[in-house]
């Protein structure tokens, strides 16, 4: 469920490999992280009053263009990784003053809303051992439609709960008592029975009846099992795995509860599927054949609510884990609560999907998928540049991470900025940090220039081209000049530019096509009557 859950974690997922599950083993061990984790906290994520006074204006619109998570209900929209807000489009971005998210190494794991209640997973990515670990850093949670949040602490075990009771049995279990590799990947509110889930990768799906105050484990099957029912006496232990111990099914990454009120849980050891609100569950595997899943690694759940009874849509992700027993990438389509699974996709590493009636969306490292016939065909949009004769586009080969479609609108969060569309795809708006020219008088920490480049320092390999913001009073056309340090002209690009604000593109590259040496250069910007300097620091 990413586009409600999950996504700052989707860049950081691709890294996982057995290294790090093997790392996680020593962790538990760590009581001293733990009392890290809590002198590093804020003070106010200490209390148990507000964490938020109200909603604060983001003069520069969303905060990063790295969008890896997107909610939006009812003409609000939610971003990541910094929890921003827009209820008018996107025109103007607001931002919760929470202690916990902003000031801090935190950032948005995932999110989910219903009405008024909004719920965000916030988590970091620790250095242990010189390796990154994702961390648990908590919850914030809204009862007034985001106007103030509470802070929750993370969903962790005391070093006591070494046993849980499932039905008839009392059965063994790994305390996690720590932080590290337990994030909130996913996330999911079910206001009828008033229970929050939360996918939790080493401390497993787990449930809230309170809104996040405490937190049950719930009991899935372990790596042996494909079915468990409380009535039946069981002596398996519940943990993630770590070496030859434990469950890869007891690791977390995405939940899902739909309409019919059926539970879904992705986890690293398949699907599993709970009719009575996580008690007992299916599992699902795949096995190599067409009507399986197309792996066992689901990062990512959604519901496609126009059909009778709801399609679920799972990523998997090939991990190279088990001996390439967890499958490969791609999406499996489950209907009929997984009596009948279809594959597609096959190879695509996805991070998300949204619907538009009997319109699907698919936001995958290769771009955005749509398909109009449940997923037997499909057309993809790789390139994505503003409409209007803007010269804004996005940079080739930049991910998708999320896709959301709210009324009317189609949100698109990818590696390199917010997309908007209002035609399903056919003409963008594009999105980025919005940093003024000429800033409001009050806001000292932004110059006032003529003139920028960004990114600066620029390389050509890892950013494909730089953007030259300048300002212009007529709309026509005109030329960038890039001049090395010896002030020789390196490349003239004609641009035309409209009447205010502008983006231009300079690839790197001289007028012979070569990419330029790393050095320092100048641009002169000639718009009209209008004459801007600046400078653009090359290092490959």
């Amino acid at each position: 469920m990413i586009g409600k859950g999950f996504n700052t974690a989707a860049p950081f997922l691709a890294t996982f490999t057995a290294a790090l599950l093997i790392a996680w083993c020593v962790l538990p061990q760590q009581s001293a992280a733990q009392r890290a984790f809590m002198e590093g906290a804020p003070d106010l994520m200490r209390s148990t009053g507000a964490n938020a006074n109200a909603l604060v204006a983001s003069p520069f619109g969303i905060l990063n263009n790295s969008i890896a998570n997107l909610n939006a209900e009812n003409g609000s929209i939610w971003v990541g990784p910094f929890l921003n807000f827009s209820n008018d489009e996107g025109a103007s971005w607001y931002r919760p003053e929470t202690d916990s998210l902003f000031g801090t190494t935190n950032r948005l794991f995932s999110i989910d809303m219903d009405g008024d209640v909004i719920v965000a997973g916030i988590g970091r990515n620790d250095v242990v051992g010189g390796q990154g670990i994702q961390t648990a850093a908590g919850f914030l949670i809204s009862e007034d439609g985001g106007l103030s949040f509470q802070y929750r602490y993370p969903q962790l075990d005391g070093p006591e709960d070494d046993t849980e009771v499932y039905g008839v049995s009392v059965l063994p279990a790994l305390p996690v008592i720590v932080p590290q590799q337990s994030p909130p990947f996913d996330i999911d509110y079910e206001p009828n029975r008033g229970e929050l889930w939360v996918a939790g990768w080493a401390s497993g799906v787990r449930k809230s009846k309170d809104l996040g105050r405490t937190w049950s484990r719930v009991v899935l099957p372990p790596d042996n099992l494909d079915v468990i029912s409380p009535e039946i006496p069981y002596s398996f232990s519940v943990e993630p795995q770590r070496g030859s111990n434990g469950s890869l099914n007891h690791m977390g990454f995405s939940v899902l509860v739909d309409r019919q009120g059926l539970v879904w849980a992705g986890t690293a050891g398949g699907l599993n599927v709970s009719t009575d609100s996580g008690l007992a569950w299916r599992r699902f595997k795949a096995n190599g054949t067409s009507q399986s899943l197309t792996g066992n690694w689901i990062i990512s759940l959604e519901e496609q609510v126009t059909t009778t009874p709801s399609t679920i849509w799972a990523a998997s992700w090939n991990t190279g884990e088990s001996g390439g027993s967890a499958g490969q990438y791609g999406v499996s389509i489950l209907e009929n609560g997984g009596d009948s699974i279809r594959q597609t996709l096959l190879g695509e590493k996805v991070y998300d999907f949204a619907f538009d009636g009997n319109t699907t969306y698919v936001a995958g490292d290769n771009g955005l998928f749509i398909s109009k016939d449940g997923g037997k065909s499909w057309d993809s949009i790789s390139q994505f540049k503003e409409s209007g004769g803007a010269n804004r586009v996005v940079r080739p080969h930049s991910s998708v991470f999320s896709v959301e479609v709210d009324a009317g609108i189609l949100w698109v969060g990818t590696s390199d900025g917010l997309l908007r569309s209002e035609n399903g795809g056919r003409s963008w708006t594009i999105l980025h940090v919005n940093v003024p020219l000429h800033p409001e008088q009050s806001s000292s920490s932004v110059p006032d220039v003529d003139t920028y480049a960004y990114p600066n320092p620029f390389s050509r390999g890892d950013d494909s081209f730089v953007r030259i913001k300048y300002e212009a009073s007529t709309a026509s056309g005109g030329t960038i000049r890039i001049f090395d340090f010896g002030m020789n002209v390196v490349r003239e690009l004609k641009v035309e530019f409209q009447n205010g604000v502008n983006e231009s593109m300079w690839d790197g590259m001289n007028s012979s096509g070569i990419p330029v040496p790393n050095g320092t250069y100048f641009y002169e910007v000639n718009a009209g009557s209008s004459r801007f300097r600046g400078k653009i620091l090359v290092i490959e």
